[in-house]
């Protein structure tokens, strides 16, 4: 961890704070299923989760971005899911007290994601109301993770500098995220990818609950 006292705390958000994974299902499967392409299973939308709706699509369709049906079956999947997308999600065990704790404690804390952000800021206000104070999604001019730009939005809005903050997320995006916008990680093993995945990338700190957080701030 960094020597200066950390001040700013960013989460990704599904995988992290929230699970989203049978709403994201429900909305790829219906957008397969007009062009009758075979169904995504739970664990086949985990293992696509994590670049942004676009590769989630380019991952499910057969032949990917070659499909020639993949902008229509894109454009299905966002207007569903836009209206579909807080059906079964709900925010992980100990998700609020730990955004409540770390809010009362004085941090400044940021969701960035690379969901479209027309889902990312409903989705914080709904589950998460004032304890978020910045939420940033992927819009088309910015590159997303694991570009840095999402990341220095959120800490330009802050007013936060990378040095006294830290990334949360459960991926091996995540971690490459933080380490291109100059800040450390934590990773979280309750999310979308397993503890063995995110040592073989990189993960320097893993922590098994969201209250363990509170130990590494």
């Amino acid at each position: 961890m960094p020597d200066k006292k950390i001040d700013t705390i960013i989460f990704d958000l599904d995988g992290t704070l929230i699970n989203s994974l049978e709403d994201l299902k429900v909305s790829v499967n219906y957008a397969l299923f007009g062009f009758k392409y075979p169904k995504q299973t739970l664990d086949m939308v985990r293992n696509n989760v994590g670049n942004g709706v676009e590769k989630l699509m380019e991952r499910s369709l057969p032949d990917g971005r070659n499909n020639p049906n993949f902008e229509v079956c894109l454009s299905i999947f966002k207007e569903h899911y836009a209206k579909n997308m807080d059906v079964n999600t709900k925010p992980y065990p100990h998700i609020l007290e730990l955004l409540a704790t770390l809010k009362s404690r004085g941090y400044k804390l940021a969701v960035v994601s690379n969901k479209f952000d027309a889902a990312v800021k409903p989705l914080c206000k709904k589950y998460f109301k004032t304890l978020i104070d910045v939420a940033v999604g992927q819009e088309k001019e910015t590159k997303k993770k694991p570009a840095p730009d999402t990341v220095y939005i959120a800490l330009d809005e802050l007013d936060s500098k990378a040095e006294t903050a830290i990334f949360v997320g459960d991926s091996e995006v995540d971690i490459q995220t933080a380490k291109n916008a100059g800040m450390s990680c934590i990773s979280v093993s309750w999310g979308y990818k397993t503890k063995e995945f995110l040592k073989q990338n990189g993960a320097s700190i893993i922590i098994d609950t969201p209250l363990e957080l509170l130990n590494h701030v």
